[in-house]
């Protein structure tokens, strides 16, 4: 197997880093690159940017928005896009509930929705844990109960990225109590200035505000919302699953990541051949999972989903950007006992460049610590994965 690019591919990828080089805003490809949060409308702006190429979703079916291009081409732009530290708009909306909405909506859903995720305007939030209903995901209690046209709504979601900035929401309520658990979950789509929908933060313990809990108070539904059956959300809630955990190609981030962290190693490591084994180790591992996102990203292109290939992706990323989160914590040192109360992962503190890395470093690596437990903790993972062995 030749894994070089052809030459019409490095043009392809000589394109993709000139676009980007032109178009990328300097505040967000800084902010990317050293670890901290964008704005809602820098995030908006940048999809706007891209959706006025034509690249705004590449990895939707041409008739929607997408590009077309081959599975190497899409790796090749979301690797560069990473490297650049250009950022992913809303993968709720653009990697999630939109390939749902395609496979699953109504020709009214689909016009409705696609064109709002594709060009930025509607921003999304997943409501799938509960407080009692985490990996546990089919416990869920949140209940949705038929009124004429409309469903009405209550109970609790929690750990919900990015919905004080969402104006829509994707969840599964219950909408039956009996029989197999999984038999009577539904999936709706909600406005979130519904009467009666609340949203109150949860601060990480980086300082930095992305989770949310999500309150339901009679708030009322059409079941125009609904997307596919009542009590066939679970079929659903797995499609979308699998998108979550392998539905992006996560190597251009992390391999900007890797690359901060090689320099840091450089200029503070000095000769410690045990936190140098660990760099080699790491900078394997990115070249092994790389091969595996192309493969992925073959399956897709022909219209498939990742399958259970996509707990192993979401396992082993997860690993990957952890163990370099906590190396770079190694080789600063006594420098991670440095905190700034301005929480520096999310706010630009007018330090001198190299300061400001270093206070970046603790809450970068704190945030990290939910990389396996979000969108299903490891050992889920490996369940589903063992399972898949076995032909269970």
């Amino acid at each position: 197997m030749d894994l070089r690019f052809t030459a019409e591919e490095n043009a392809f990828r000589a394109e993709v880093r000139a676009f980007i080089e032109g178009a990328l805003p300097a505040s967000i490809r800084e902010k990317m690159i050293e670890g901290r949060g964008l704005s809602k409308q820098e995030m908006i702006d940048w999809q706007r940017i891209l959706n006025a190429k034509g690249w705004a979703v590449p990895h939707w079916p041409v008739a929607w928005g997408g590009t077309g291009w081959s599975p190497v081409q899409r790796y090749i732009f979301d690797l560069e896009c990473g490297r650049a530290g250009a950022a992913t708009y809303n993968a709720s909306g653009s990697h999630f509930v939109g390939p749902v909405i395609i496979h699953y909506g109504t020709p009214e859903q689909q016009d409705r929705y696609l064109p709002r995720i594709r060009s930025g305007e509607d921003y999304w939030a997943q409501g799938y844990s509960e407080p009692g209903s985490g990996s546990d995901l089919a416990s869920l209690k949140t209940r949705a109960v038929a009124d004429g046209d409309h469903y009405v709504i209550n109970g609790q979601k929690i750990w919900t990225t990015n919905a004080h900035r969402a104006n829509r929401m994707f969840a599964l309520v219950r909408t039956a109590t009996t029989g197999k658990r999984q038999d009577g979950i539904t999936f709706v789509l909600f406005d979130m200035d519904t009467p009666g929908i609340t949203v109150r933060p949860i601060m990480g313990n980086g300082g930095d505000h992305e989770f949310n809990e999500v309150f339901f108070n009679d708030a009322r539904v059409p079941m125009s919302n609904r997307i596919g059956t009542e009590n066939k959300g679970w079929e659903v809630a797995k499609f979308l699953l699998e998108f979550e955990r392998g539905g992006r190609v996560l190597a251009g981030q992390v391999r900007a990541q890797f690359a901060k962290l090689v320099q840091l190693m450089n200029a503070r490591g000095g000769d410690d051949s045990a936190l140098r084994a660990r760099m080699a180790e790491i900078g394997t591992d990115l070249d092994a999972m790389e091969m595996i996102d192309i493969s992925v990203l073959s399956t897709l292109q022909t219209g498939g989903n990742p399958g259970p290939i996509s707990s192993l992706l979401k396992l082993r990323w997860s690993e990957i950007r952890q163990s370099i989160a906590e190396l770079a914590m190694d080789v600063i040192g006594d420098e991670a006992l440095r905190w700034f109360p301005e929480r520096p992962l999310y706010e630009t503190l007018q330090l001198p460049p190299e300061d400001e890395e270093m206070a970046a470093m603790v809450p970068r690596y704190l945030n990290s610590r939910a990389f396996t437990i979000m969108g299903g903790t490891s050992e889920i993972q490996t369940n589903i994965l063992a399972k898949s062995l076995v032909g269970l």
